[in-house]
């Protein structure tokens, strides 16, 4: 394909998509080894690294679904009424000892066992009580509001998958199979650290022409949401040895190593000399905008993540290229991002050639219709577009950008972390 033909939707020359950039760092990427077995409570958030499998029912009884009348589906009149004895009660816990009959009926509470005989609950709101008989109208199915056993889990099925997060959810799933215990992977050990003489950590007076270093503690915070073992650093200065200590120093004590900063080819960017010496690394530039450079590799052992140093780009490229190695290195099934496409309520501009992650707001407007509009200012060096937002708003690469009222692909940072 010649110049005059070239794909309009490829990335500009000596620039890698970001599915490009994705697809080869996932290539690159295996699971780290190492397994813990905890005990449940202190498993949430952690990753399931055995399957688990069902030896009892659950539930482990059949059982009413509802406060009301335990009966024969039989018994069920299919014209005008029937009239049904009430021989007894059950209750959660105490189950009724004998057996319905035809034309009999026991007065039963929620999640009590179903009496022997009976195959249907009728709601107690949908019967009409005489003395110690009940008056069932027509209308109702056999099998109404029964909960049968192991309809939820039965015993030898597998209840969760190797690769699971385990949140809330998944804890009571195992307490109520009456697991105590756990298989987990380990916790994936990062170290990160920030690298610039004009940075200063907080505390520190400031000077002419230095800053405060923030990407270690958005880096933390995304960190930290992750669930990793955390190595922070701190701020390493322009200087070759220091720099060179701190990557034989995280190397040697994590799996993997994240920068912020130095990752171009300037005259104090020390970062790819010393990388070239102790490790293997790619440096990309990603047809992306915000966080168009970004270094993938490895330091001895360990893997590593070169961001950029403007802290927009920085939680932008985290997100889009190194949460989702880490999740696999952590033993984490894949599952796809969550997008939307919704109405965009103002013109978006952008230059073709980038895809576009600006930061946007989504909300419902005064109409009820879930729409997006800009956050405001969006640099790379203005952090607040991310604070001010919820989503990203995805504007492709070949567009030049969106008017109001087009419909566009939105992130949700839900979605995200």
């Amino acid at each position: 394909m010649n110049d005059t033909t070239r794909d309009p939707c490829a990335a500009p020359k000596g620039l890698l998509s970001v599915t490009e950039a994705r697809q080869r760092i996932d290539a690159l990427i295996a699971p780290i080894r190492g397994i813990e077995q905890l005990p449940i409570r202190s498993a949430l958030g952690r990753i399931l690294a055995a399957p688990v499998i069902s030896t009892i029912d659950v539930p482990p009884y059949t059982n009413s679904a509802m406060d009301g009348y335990a009966l024969r589906g039989a018994d069920l009149p299919s014209s005008d009424s029937a009239r049904l004895r009430v021989i007894g009660r059950a209750m959660a816990g105490t189950p009724f000892a004998g057996q319905i009959n035809a034309g009999e009926a026991v007065r039963i509470m929620t999640g009590a066992a179903m009496p022997a005989g009976a195959d249907t609950v009728l709601m107690q709101e949908r019967v009409q009580v005489d003395g110690e008989h009940i008056v069932v109208s027509q209308g109702h199915k056999p099998g109404e509001n029964v909960r049968q056993a192991g309809e939820d889990m039965a015993v030898g099925s597998t209840v969760l998958e190797p690769g699971k997060h385990l949140l809330p959810a998944e804890l009571g799933v195992l307490a109520s199979l009456g697991i105590a215990e756990v298989r987990v992977q380990r916790l994936l050990r990062v170290a990160f650290f920030s690298t610039g003489d004009e940075l200063k950590s907080l505390g520190e007076p400031l000077e002419a022409g230095q800053i405060y270093d923030s990407n270690r503690y958005t880096l933390h915070g995304m960190l930290a949401r992750l669930g990793v073992e955390l190595l922070d650093l701190g701020v390493i200065r322009d200087d070759r040895d220091a720099i060179r200590r701190a990557f034989h120093d995280a190397a040697a004590n994590a799996d993997v190593v994240i920068t912020s900063g130095g990752v171009s080819v300037g005259e104090a960017d020390f970062v790819k000399q010393t990388l070239d010496e102790l490790g293997r690394v790619d440096f990309w530039k990603i047809a992306m905008k915000p966080g168009k450079p970004l270094a993938f590799g490895k330091v001895g052992a360990a893997m590593f993540f070169g961001l950029p140093g403007n802290p927009v780009s920085v939680m932008a490229t985290f997100y889009l290229f190194v949460q989702p190695a880490l999740q696999k290195l952590m033993g984490m099934r894949a599952t796809p991002s969550l997008t939307l496409r919704v109405p965009c309520a103002v013109t978006l501009k952008k230059d073709i050639g980038r895809t576009d992650f600006q930061r946007g707001i989504l909300h419902t407007d005064a109409h009820g219709v879930l729409t997006v509009t800009t956050s405001g200012r969006q640099g790379s060096h203005v952090l607040t577009s991310m604070s001010k937002s919820n989503c990203f708003i995805v504007l492709p690469a070949e567009s030049t950008g969106a008017q109001a009222g087009e419909w566009v692909e939105v992130l949700p940072f839900a979605g995200l972390i």
